[in-house]
């Protein structure tokens, strides 16, 4: 008979729900799980009997079969345990259940203990869009899945208070969320410890206001690794909506933090001998990769010549788009991310081609191929690009403290916060995500700024994507002034910032 305890499978960022039937007969003892169930699935079995005799039930000695329906749709996970235990409890009259439509989701310990599973918030609201009125989880999974509003999140300890909760001996209170403390406040590098750099310090700052991308050209010891670890701090704070998306893709991937929920805006920094895969995502289970894991955040790629330019060309769709597509055989994942991209790089392998106090020691054929790793599409996608000089040490010894993260943060927010309001009900938080057609609408220009910025592009020959770019930089410019309208110094200091090649 089919049980009114229904759980959910993942596939990507989105869950599907799935009822569990049972079918308990006579006959030679054995325990049969189908419904296209992977192998987390299928060793259920021996944890579900173990679990079941240790919270002193009985486990039926009969044929047992438990079919997850819809049979045709791939299920993976070990949050099957609970819900295939109630409803083979339910079958053989262990446990009384009322007609209430309840989602239920947990691992099972072999002494009846429930553990918390990764990809609660996909499943609660799936379970939300199912008018589903409870669900029962592990207390670990509980804040993460309370944030979805509309259904009762029962935190169970074990499967034995589950089934007195269910039977209404003894109920289990709903769990009451605290709410998101999103916590504006970084234990990052502060800016303040930025010696000499006042013009990348500035360009580190209109990225952040916009969300632009990023690139630091210099030799080494400039403090391009030491400005992009400074950048987390002058972040503004998530919103609801974003840390919602943030915790989304850190619950399925399996690293939500203890609390239940991202607070912070993420901070990736892969090594340049990943993956394709490990950056973009993938796997036969879909699964996100540092792209989407930097969603709404940072990620940082040091040293960006260094990775494979295979890598780096997986980044060109998803930067235009802010999303990326994996396709496999049992489906489709969409993930998000719309991430700040903020790169390093030394002007040739050695790092002194631009140094006049030290001499290039690299052949003209090796540092053509070091800065050919970066494709014009690529480079074409990087809104701000700036030289990074080495700064001397008589100026690193008297030069006095300078802006502080705290103090560089405030212009940030105050910069997200107008385009938020600019852009509320649209999706979009930031000027970098403005369309084409966005951009005629929402960015207006001086006279004189339409003139100068017509001048330049004709003068650079830019392409249209690098026109709609610097419109979109100029736009965040003139928030950081508190502007209405782009004027024409606002385009002077866009392209101070522009890598022109001809």
């Amino acid at each position: 008979m089919a049980t009114h305890i229904q759980t959910a499978t993942i596939f990507g960022l989105y869950a599907e729900p799935v009822d569990v039937e049972v079918s308990s007969r006579s006959g030679l003892p054995s325990f049969l799980i189908v419904g296209l169930a992977d192998t987390a699935v299928q060793e259920a079995k021996e944890r579900v009997r173990s679990a079941i005799v240790a919270s002193e039930f009985e486990f039926p000695r009969t044929k047992i079969t438990i079919n997850l329906a819809p049979a045709d749709l791939r299920k993976s996970g070990t949050g099957f345990d609970l819900p295939i235990a109630l409803a083979l409890l339910e079958s053989r009259g262990q446990l009384h259940t009322k007609n209430i439509p309840r989602f239920a989701i947990g691992e099972l310990s072999l002494d009846g203990r429930i553990r918390p599973v990764p990809g609660v918030l996909s499943i609660a609201t799936c379970a939300s869009h199912a008018g589903i009125r409870e669900m029962l989880v592990s207390e670990e999974n509980a804040e993460e899945a309370s944030l979805v509003p509309g259904v009762k999140i029962i935190p169970c300890k074990n499967l034995f208070d589950a089934v007195n909760h269910i039977e209404g001996k003894i109920p289990i209170p709903p769990f009451i969320s605290k709410g998101m403390n999103l916590d504006s406040s970084h234990s990052h590098i502060d800016l303040s410890s930025v010696r000499g750099q006042e013009k990348a310090i500035r360009a580190l700052i209109i990225a952040a206001a916009g969300g632009h991308n990023i690139l630091f050209e210099g030799p080494p010891g400039s403090g391009k690794t030491h400005l992009a670890r400074c950048l987390p701090g002058i972040l503004p704070r998530l919103t609801i909506d974003e840390a919602l998306e943030v915790t989304r893709i850190y619950s399925i991937s399996g690293i939500l933090p203890k609390h239940g929920y991202v607070s912070q805006r993420p901070f990736r920094s892969p090594h340049h001998s990943s993956s394709g895969i490990a950056l973009v995502g993938g796997g036969s289970a879909p699964k996100p990769g540092e792209i989407s894991l930097a969603h709404r955040g940072v990620l940082f790629l040091d040293e960006i010549p260094e990775f494979s330019r295979n890598v780096l060309e997986t980044l060109r769709q998803p930067l235009e788009d802010g999303f990326v597509t994996i396709s496999r055989a049992n489906g489709r994942a969409v993930f998000p991310s719309r991430f700040l991209l903020v790169c390093s790089m030394n002007p040739c392998p050695c790092g002194f081609s631009n140094e006049l106090e030290t001499s290039c020691t690299c052949p003209l054929g090796v540092k053509n191929l070091y800065t050919r790793k970066l494709s014009g599409p690529l480079l074409d996608r990087i809104d701000l690009s700036v030289e990074v000089p080495k700064v001397p040490i008589e100026e690193l010894i008297t030069i006095k403290t300078g802006m502080t993260s705290k103090d560089a943060r405030a212009k940030v927010q105050h910069a997200r916060d107008i385009q938020i309001s600019r852009y509320a009900g649209l999706g979009i938080f930031t000027n970098a995500e403005l369309t084409s057609d966005m951009c005629k609408k929402y960015i207006s220009l001086s006279q004189n700024a339409r003139k100068l910025l017509a001048a330049l592009v004709d003068r650079w020959d830019l392409s249209a994507r690098s026109y709609f770019r610097a419109l979109k930089i100029a736009r965040t410019v003139a928030d950081l002034d508190s502007s209405d309208i782009v004027q024409e110094a606002h385009i002077f200091q866009v392209f101070e910032y522009k890598k022109m090649r001809k």
